[in-house]
């Protein structure tokens, strides 16, 4: 099992047993395993309790019951007013079912009791898995509620490598499109358009029409007078932008590094769109933040690459400064922000609160694999007096180390 929450927000997920569900009395499974864009998505996988066997077919059978009291009641009608539906996954592949009904004057709540099961194979794999959920129970209070369930087994011509295809078929999901959100959108773009490039023309009008007389001038003017008019042109209007286009900026450490930091994105969001598309990232929980976590690591050197060399144009001295800013400033900011909503996921006891042990671990050997590589692009994009200021630092670094080492083994 994975986790449960209402349906019309995906997003507010909780563990599947912080409603009152039972548990079976199976309590191994097979194979488990948490990746890190598992854990960072909030996947919480516990077992489920149900026997099931590969190939050995089950017919309808309680595997717990449920003493219903007044709270749990209350928990569960609260899950069936909010559409409360739920995620469990068989060798991986992902079913969905719903928690419960009410009537059509929603004063009665009904639970669904009953998992019905019926899973494809072909040869010796597990490749199509349907769920139906059946057995309507009415809840009220001070009763047994027994949760059973049944599996099928049917033969499928679908192969291993295709089992996931039916997730991507857009007749699978009911997918519900703001047509007006994009049509407002849309609207508001080609207004702005619109408007920026009317006071565009209406400010540059003068200017192309002084600049289309000096191939007219030739015969009507004399060339003094032609001189003082394109001498009057060229410093006039639009182009005097040209100084303060090509100046230095009066923050280059911080420009210099936002820039770093907007190539290494760049990159990874092209790299990571590349690598959806050739291989099934799919396929596996998280498997498409963990490679967007890999790739932001190893495309450090970009980063480093990028804002040292333009740092280093505009005449900047201090760039160990800029190597950190620039190491640090993204990861500083999601993690911030990545801080400050985890601890209101952790409040309302949502499935995605990450334990703040994991945070500390992922920010440590991110942004330190990051520093390294971005140190040796740093050193590489600088002149070779920064290059030997580096090395000379290292080697500083290494004699203290070594003659800290020297001392404690002689005392």
């Amino acid at each position: 099992m994975n986790t449960v929450g209402p349906y019309h927000n995906r997003q507010e997920t909780y563990k599947y047993f912080s409603l009152p569900f039972c548990a079976g009395s199976k309590k191994t499974i097979s194979h488990y395993h948490e990746t890190l864009g598992e854990a960072l998505q909030g996947v919480e996988l516990e077992f489920s309790g149900l026997d099931i066997k590969f190939k050995e077919e089950v017919m309808q059978t309680t595997y717990c019951e449920i003493d219903l009291d007044r709270p749990k009641q209350d928990a569960f009608v609260y899950a069936i007013k909010n559409h409360y539906w739920y995620q469990m996954y068989i060798d991986d592949l992902p079913i969905w079912g719903i928690v419960g009904e009410a009537d059509e004057n929603g004063e009665e709540h009904y639970l669904w009791t009953y998992k019905k099961l019926e899973i494809g194979y072909n040869g010796n794999r597990i490749v199509d898995v349907n769920l139906t959920s059946e057995g309507k129970v009415k809840l009220m209070p001070n009763t047994r509620i027994a949760m059973s369930y049944s599996v099928k087994w049917k033969k499928s011509d679908v192969k291993f490598e295709d089992r996931f295809d039916k997730y991507l078929d857009p007749s699978f999901f009911q997918h519900r499109i703001h047509w007006f959100s994009i049509f407002n959108s849309f609207m508001m773009v080609i207004f702005l358009v619109g408007l920026v490039s009317m006071i565009l023309m209406r400010t540059l009008r003068k200017d192309y029409a002084r600049y289309s007389k000096e191939e007219e001038m030739d015969d009507m003017l004399s060339v003094a007078v032609y001189q003082q008019d394109r001498d009057l042109g060229d410093e006039y209007g639009w182009k005097q932008v040209h100084g303060d286009v090509f100046r230095p900026s009066s923050h280059p450490l911080i420009f210099s590094s936002l820039i770093g930091s907007g190539c290494q994105i760049f990159s990874v969001s092209f790299i990571v769109i590349v690598v959806a598309m050739v291989e099934d990232l799919y396929t596996e929980r998280g498997s498409m933040l963990s490679t967007a976590i890999f790739v932001y690591a190893a495309t450090s050197p970009v980063n480093g690459y990028f804002g040292g060399s333009l740092y280093a144009k505009q005449g900047g001295r201090r760039w160990i400064k800029q190597m950190f800013i620039g190491a640090f400033m993204i990861p500083a900011m999601v993690c911030g922000t990545a801080f400050f909503i985890n601890f209101i996921a952790i409040y309302y006891h949502a499935s995605r609160a990450i334990p703040f042990g994991t945070m500390v671990r992922v920010l440590h050997c991110n942004t330190q694999k990051e520093f390294k590589f971005e140190a040796c692009s740093v050193a590489v994009c600088c002149d070779p007096i920064k290059v030997v200021r580096f090395e000379h630092l290292v080697e500083v670094i290494n004699s203290r180390s070594n003659e800290a080492t020297g001392q404690a083994v002689n005392e």
